[in-house]
């Protein structure tokens, strides 16, 4: 692959490559520039032969960039948080302040804390807009696949700009419908996180002091333990938080110690310097309340 001239990379060059790396998928990579998945490859062919290089290895996993096609998408990232500030600096007053804010989290988090912020946040600047993306997945904020990100963890990552909120104190719950014996463990049947959740302190506590318990149900989210909880059909480690508003919910163990995480509000350096992320993380900052 010889590039018979010097190559002048444009900027949707630029673009593109950006996006096939955040993708590794050409379909994906056109949704996010509004062309189909033929466009992006005839792109991605015509940039490749007039650099001379293979920027992009197809494989199982979707298209792997190479080292190149990384420090490319870098620069790429550059230009659009340029792009991204400059159109920022014409916003002049608050109510101007618009565009799209990408938020990773969990369900839990989004319906237990989000959900009242960002309706609050709707009427002070409603030209804003959300793309809520929730799952157990650490969606990736260094290659900018979400510009905030609220996470339970102890050790955020260093290379972010984070905000701790508090600590997520969490205890066991039932019914408030049912007399539960002090045997708990015995007594009744445990609705757990599955498999896809296990490190999930509720797991490790549950393994470690009721390693005898009845798994009766095994849920892919802590929202659905509550909600079986409630309908009596057996006990599970809650957030605090999330049920505090329910009074079908009885605590059947004060805090546990051992569940307790720290949530974290987080970003990326060079995002933080743009009007509508600054806009959304100040506010969510300042009211998200365990």
């Amino acid at each position: 692959m010889i590039a018979k001239s010097q190559y002048k990379l444009e900027a949707r060059d630029l673009e593109i490559i950006l996006a096939l790396v955040r993708t590794a998928n050409l379909a994906r990579a056109g949704e996010q520039l509004n062309v189909d998945a033929s466009t992006i490859f005839r792109a991605i062919r015509r940039i490749e032969r007039g650099l001379g290089h293979q920027l992009f290895e197809r494989s199982r996993a979707g298209y792997l960039p190479s080292e190149q096609a990384q420090v490319l998408a870098e620069h790429a990232e550059q230009v659009e948080t340029q792009l991204e500030q400059a159109r920022s600096a014409i916003q002049l007053t608050p109510e101007q302040v618009s565009g799209t804010v990408r938020i990773a989290t969990t369900d839990t988090l989004l319906h237990g804390l989000l959900t009242p912020a960002l309706h609050k946040l709707a009427n002070i600047h409603p030209l804003l807009e959300y793309e809520l993306h929730t799952g157990n997945e650490l969606t990736s904020l260094t290659r900018r696949e979400a510009d905030i990100a609220v996470r339970a963890t102890n050790t955020p990552p260093l290379h972010l700009v984070g905000k701790h909120i508090g600590p997520i104190r969490m205890a066991l719950y039932g019914s408030n419908r049912i007399e539960y014996d002090q045997q708990v463990e015995a007594a009744v049947d445990w609705i757990v996180p599955d498999d896809g959740l296990p490190e999930h302190p509720s797991v490790i506590w549950r393994k470690r002091h009721h390693p005898k318990a009845v798994l009766r149900y095994r849920v892919n989210s802590i929202l659905t333990v509550m909600e079986l909880v409630a309908a009596g059909m057996g006990v599970g480690v809650l957030p605090v938080f999330l049920t505090q508003q329910r009074r079908d919910l009885i605590a059947l163990t004060d805090t546990l110690d051992e569940c307790q995480t720290e949530l974290w509000l987080l970003t990326h350096p060079e995002s933080k310097h743009l009007l509508r992320v600054s806009t959304v993380f100040r506010h969510l900052s300042k009211t998200l309340n365990l």
